[in-house]
């Protein structure tokens, strides 16, 4: 065979937390083959030696949907190793609604510049159906992957109009109309649905200050659209509201499948946040008791860095927190500005509301906010505490003064969660918490988490909090495997997007976010990363290099290389998506619904000591009534639960696997593929039946 591209002498990292020495056979585009010393003849052979082959990265939280559109290469991500992004979350998307509509509920959410808003709307126009939108996203020449969410708010407004979306609750018929809509997205090619409760997210234009559409809401609504991803096995993105503790029940209470098929909800943000340093212990907690005792389905999000936030004066979502804040944003002019703050009531209630606990996300703590740029450039590098101190004036006194003489010429930095490494390190590490949450293509002058996936493989190179592996499987193939994606692993047959990095550079210090003058966004200011030794060696989308050495070449943005993403195998019904949850093997593996139960519970029970474990907790469930009976004494049944428990002790120590909490309690499936374990034990062919299923596993997970 002639290969379009091989791939040799590299560290090839499958995904899934395996690596090992091969080379790699591309051809049309496509993974052919992954071996060790192929000699096979290729149009082209790249040199891997010692360099770490990897899947394309997957970012699953960005705002690319209007910048796709002015730049379909999205080059800031690829560049950063990632090849599949998410797009749609927080309740913005531009499937459904007017564009100048959409406009609105965008701009001030992710505080994009006018430039992009501008340029976007000249190219916008409403589309008739998903599928018309859909269509017109494969016509442009992507570069990534792109898989795309249902926004709330978009559909909210779509059905009710944007004044009324903004106010009411819908009616019954309107519900009955979204509940439409949104079917007919996910059969277009949604891979899920965002909805969005938190505080910080106002729209602008007429209403500016108002909170999003999908804010207003009733519980029934957020239910509706919970039971349509429930039915498809599809995801349910929420962003809740950290000042209202109810907004999180209602999200739990949507959650569980103990009863019926669990909802694949994935939850902003698992943040260790400064002015809660306890706050972090809740999520792993709350995290085991949904998913290992209610049975659902939950991911949280997390950021790999510092949550470092830059500001031009008030624009920033961190004044969105508090009523003066939301009073400045509202302004349109630097003129308004100044009349606000020649206002002695105004500036009160800004002290007051600065000062305030409630509405606290951010610690605003003026001895941790940085000045970066000034007219006065003797105040750059001084927290404005150390500059207020310097004038002899109260320091949010002379930050007020600085806001009304500077107004957007005023710059400045903090950092308000993901300060502790150590903390970071474990909620990066946790098995039900994903890296994601980089906001990719919002907020272009406040922040730059491009780099979020190769940030977690740096860091566990640098650190070694966990494998190298491990790291790379979190920000690949466990993040699509969730996200029901198919993508995020080399193997035969795969899509040949590939990330090559130089582990030495992994171990150089991540760069620090720097201005730059992007003519993508018309010349406006776009926060970036950029390695003066790049990490990233090449990045190949569709078997066409398109960076090299941290550099984006021509190709992208100029050829279409990515796809559309689609849900892999979505589900047709609640009771389809219940049997495939339930035929989990590990929380990346499940075998098709139709399978049968016993090859499931073989490949949960693969390791000599949890099968003893069960075998001889099968011995107690016989033993101990019998017991009681000859002995004639009840109290012995209290024993009776030791033989559940002892089959939970086996996962526990020697295989943890997905636990179904009705086969724990009781199920006829589990009683009689218990049985048939001991007999087959005890008749030494147990081992047989295990090597069969796991051919049969492999099968159909190829």
């Amino acid at each position: 065979m002639v290969y379009d591209l091989i791939i040799k002498y590299g560290r090839v990292f499958d995904g899934r937390g395996a690596s090992r020495m091969a080379d790699i056979g591309i051809r049309q585009g496509r993974i052919e083959a992954i071996e060790p010393g192929l000699e096979d003849k290729a149009d082209e052979v790249l040199d891997a030696s010692g360099l770490w082959v990897c899947p394309g990265l997957v970012d699953i939280h960005t705002h690319y949907d209007l910048e796709v559109e002015l730049n379909p290469g999205l080059s800031e991500s690829v560049r950063h190793g990632s090849t599949s992004v998410v797009m749609g979350g927080c309740s913005l998307s531009v499937i459904y609604g007017e564009p100048e509509d959409l406009a609105v509920i965008f701009s001030r959410v992710e505080t994009l510049a006018p430039e992009i808003i501008g340029s976007w709307l000249t190219k916008a126009s409403s589309r008739s159906s998903p599928q018309a939108y859909f269509e017109h996203l494969g016509q442009l020449t992507l570069g990534p992957n792109i898989a795309s969410m249902l926004g709330h708010s978009a559909l909210r407004v779509k059905v009710m109009g944007l004044e009324r979306s903004l106010s009411e609750h819908a009616s019954a018929q309107e519900i009955k109309l979204m509940r439409e809509l949104a079917e007919d997205a996910l059969d277009a090619g949604c891979i899920g649905i965002s909805v969005d409760m938190v505080h910080w997210h106002k729209v602008s234009g007429k209403f500016a200050g108002t909170a999003l559409p999908s804010h207003h809401a009733a519980f029934e609504e957020y239910a509706m659209l919970a039971d349509v991803c429930r039915s498809r096995d599809a995801v349910f993105q929420v962003t809740p509201n950290p000042e209202n503790f109810a907004s999180f029940l209602n999200i739990l209470r949507l959650s569980p499948g103990i009863w019926r098929a669990p909802l694949r909800n994935t939850i902003l943000a698992a943040l260790d946040m400064d002015g809660a340093p306890l706050l972090w212990r809740v999520f792993p907690l709350l995290l085991f008791v949904c998913n290992k005792l209610l049975g659902c389905n939950i991911r949280f999000q997390t950021l790999a860095e510092p949550f470092t936030i830059y500001a031009d004066g008030h624009i920033t979502p961190l004044f969105e927190e508090f009523s003066a804040g939301i009073k400045l944003n509202n302004s349109k002019t630097r003129e308004q500005r100044q009349a606000l703050w020649r206002d002695v009531e105004f500036r009160q209630e800004f002290r007051q509301s600065w000062s305030s606990g409630w509405r606290r996300t951010f610690h605003r703590d003026l001895y941790r906010m940085q000045i970066v740029a000034a007219p006065d450039t003797a105040l750059v590098g001084k927290t404005i505490g150390q500059a207020a101190e310097v004038a002899e004036e109260d320091a949010l006194e002379y930050f007020m003064s600085l806001l009304e003489q500077y107004d957007t010429d005023l710059r400045w930095v903090g950092t308000s969660a993901n300060i502790r490494d150590e903390v970071r390190h474990k909620l990066i590490k946790h098995p039900h918490i994903l890296p994601g949450f980089s906001d990719a293509g919002a907020h272009s002058r406040n922040l730059a988490f491009f780099d979020n996936g190769l940030s977690v493989i740096r860091q566990a190179v640098s650190v070694g909090f966990m494998s190298a592996e491990r790291a790379v499987a979190r920000v690949s193939g466990e993040a699509a495997a969730w996200f029901n994606l198919d993508v995020g692993r080399l193997v035969a047959g795969a899509k040949a997007d590939i990330t090559i990095l130089d582990p030495q550079k992994l171990r150089l210090p991540i760069p620090e976010a720097e201005p730059f003058s992007d003519p993508v966004l018309g010349g406006a200011v776009r926060m970036v990363k950029r390695d003066t030794d790049p990490a990233v060696a090449f990045v190949l989308i569709n078997g066409v290099q398109v960076v090299r050495q941290g550099e984006p070449l021509a190709a992208l943005g100029r050829e279409s290389l990515g796809s559309l993403l689609r849900q892999l195998n979505p589900a047709r019904s609640q009771r389809e998506a219940l049997r495939r949850f339930r035929n989990r093997i590990s929380d990346d593996v499940a075998l098709p619904a139709e399978s049968r139960y016993w090859d499931v519970f073989l490949l949960k029970h693969q390791h000599p000591m949890n099968v003893y474990c069960h075998c001889f907790g099968f011995v107690l469930m016989y033993a101990v009534p019998a017991l009681a009976l000859v002995y004639g004494n009840p109290w012995l049944l209290a024993f009776w639960p030791l033989s559940q428990a002892v089959g939970l002790l086996g996962h526990r120590l020697f295989e943890p696997s997905p636990v179904d909490q009705r086969d724990a309690l009781f199920s006829w499936r589990a009683l009689l593929s218990l049985h048939r374990m001991f007999i087959l034990v005890l008749g030494r062919g147990y081992q047989r039946e295990l090597g069969r299923a796991r051919r049969h596993s492999a099968a159909a997970q190829h």
